[in-house]
């Protein structure tokens, strides 16, 4: 987990996004009968899966316009990078191989080795429909979130064109549908209000740029954040946003759509 965490540091819109991974490929791993052994593999992996994140500048994570030839390289070498990095474990050397597959496609149409058919671990599998799934939720810099809609509809169709495992798919979208009920009480006694404002706050919004979000006013943000600090003991934007990965607050990104990431 602190592995994941780190690595989704490396941009604000990464934040909590290992961790969610994480929770939606245990549950799917569940729904379609793996073992215990196999459900945790791929619940380490999913961990873990984009640890090699930070080898790759932020720059790149963070830019809004069309990447180049030579940054959409450095991002295809992350999932080669973090199979190196835990290879060299002996404690994560088990799960090297699954991360290293995680953006393989069964058509031999992903990366970073093109692996293909049988040779994609069943472990890869699931995880890369998780990943596909939760990815498509949470905004990035060159679109919005999708809804889980119309991300169930990308996956199907992935699945149709024969490049996701469709079992793996069908079971991800069954533990999307039941994991996102609601959970009570939230931590540390935060309000709904305040989980809102935490799951912005950790995304790098400003005071202003919450207000606006919320139709509040800057001064009731500005006090919600005073609140949410005191409540959750620390002091600082980067210890709140750490708080909220902790404790699985981002996992539903749909609060932080059209949301002023600056």
């Amino acid at each position: 987990m602190a592995l994941g965490d780190l690595a989704d540091l490396k941009s604000p819109y990464l934040r909590g996004h290992s961790r969610g991974v994480a929770v939606l490929a245990q549950q799917a791993a569940r729904h379609l009968g793996a073992s215990d052994d196999e459900t945790a593999m791929v619940r380490r992996a999913a961990l873990v899966h984009d640890l090699g994140r930070i080898a790759v500048p932020s720059r790149i994570w963070d830019k809004s316009g069309r990447l180049t030839a030579l940054e959409q390289e450095a991002i295809r070498l992350h999932s080669y990078h973090g199979e190196r990095v835990l290879n060299r474990s002996a404690a994560l050397r088990d799960v090297a191989a699954v991360v290293g597959q995680h953006h393989e496609r069964l058509d031999g149409s992903g990366y970073h080795r093109q692996t293909s058919g049988a040779a994609v671990l069943p472990t890869a599998r699931v995880l890369a429909a998780a990943d596909t799934y939760h990815a498509m939720t949470e905004p990035r810099p060159h679109r919005a979130a999708h809804t889980p809609a119309e991300a169930a509809a990308v996956l199907e169709s992935e699945a149709t064109a024969g490049r996701l495992d469709p079992r793996s798919v069908g079971s991800v979208l069954a533990a999307a549908g039941l994991a996102r009920g609601r959970r009570a009480p939230w931590p540390a006694g935060l309000s709904d209000r305040e989980v809102e404002v935490l799951g912005l706050l950790a995304c790098g919004s400003t005071n202003r740029a919450i207000a606006a979000r919320l139709s509040i006013s800057p001064r009731t943000a500005e006090h919600h954040v005073e609140h949410i600090y005191a409540k959750i003991g620390c002091c600082t934007r980067p210890a709140a946003a750490l708080f909220a990965m902790e404790h699985g607050l981002l996992a539903d990104r749909q609060v932080l759509e059209s949301a002023d990431m600056g």
